[in-house]
């Protein structure tokens, strides 16, 4: 049985992936760590992992950057390998787990779903034939309301999937209402929708002479993610120092 640790357990996500770890056989809570503990949880939950004496074979991180260091502190001393949910982090905290991934195993990907990682698979695929064959490349991503930034990272990953799959490079294009130019090949379109409450949509067209093909993921609540962490948690478990993605998760 894994055991795992909770970073931020009484968050939305925190309580999300304590549901999903209630049903799963092949992992364990044995703590959680949050400001405050509310006493919802059937584990027992402390203000900092510096309190925290249970022994755990995984850490899952959905708090803030504000933790970030502290996390990290700990995961290094005590060899606890970390998968990081936690968005906004600056770039000195990036380059620290670069850094820090040298001497435990950290894991971190754009999107945590597993649907959308197997779908940056398939478009290095599709992309090799179709990409080859002429066909232009746009990507069109919706989002709820009070999303701020546009593209979505994820919109960004997907793109960046089809560039390592290419000899050449795409350059993205973001808005086409200040060239009066017709579209250039070596363009990769990506559009931002916002509206309601839309977890998240992603498509990929691939538009050739004749013949259309789409790939479409949508995430119809944030438990998808939730699920991907999980499923990386216990990949993440007992591997050496690295850095890993979720790419490694589906091709284990």
């Amino acid at each position: 049985m894994i055991k795992a640790i909770i970073n931020g357990c009484n968050g939305h996500m925190g309580q999300v992936i304590s549901d999903i770890i209630a049903e799963d056989g092949d992992i364990t809570i044995v703590a959680g760590i949050d400001l405050k503990d509310e006493g919802k949880n059937a584990y027992p939950v402390y203000t900092s992992l510096e309190e925290c004496g249970e022994d755990a074979d995984v850490i899952i991180d959905f708090s803030s950057p504000k933790a970030f260091d502290a996390m990290m502190d700990y995961s290094v001393s005590r060899q606890v390998p970390v998968v990081v949910c936690t968005t906004g982090l600056s770039d000195g905290q990036t380059a620290r787990l670069e850094e820090d991934s040298k001497k435990v195993a950290v894991l971190r990907s754009a999107n945590m779903s597993l649907g959308i990682n197997l779908l940056m698979k398939l478009l290095k695929e599709a992309a090799r034939t179709l990409a080859a064959a002429g066909f232009d490349i746009e990507i069109v991503e919706k989002h709820h309301n009070l999303k701020k930034d546009a593209p979505s990272g994820t919109a960004l990953a997907l793109a960046d999937s089809i560039n390592e799959a290419m000899d050449h490079q795409y350059t993205y294009k973001f808005d086409r209402s200040q060239s009066y130019e017709a579209r250039d090949k070596k363009e990769l379109g990506i559009s931002s929708l916002r509206g309601g409450n839309i977890v998240g949509v992603h498509e990929v067209m691939f538009a050739g002479t004749d013949e259309v093909i789409e790939f479409t993921h949508t995430a119809y609540s944030k438990a998808v993610f939730g699920k991907g962490a999980v499923q990386a948690a216990k990949y993440l478990a007992g591997k050496p120092a690295g850095y890993y993605n979720m790419s490694d998760v589906i091709n284990a």
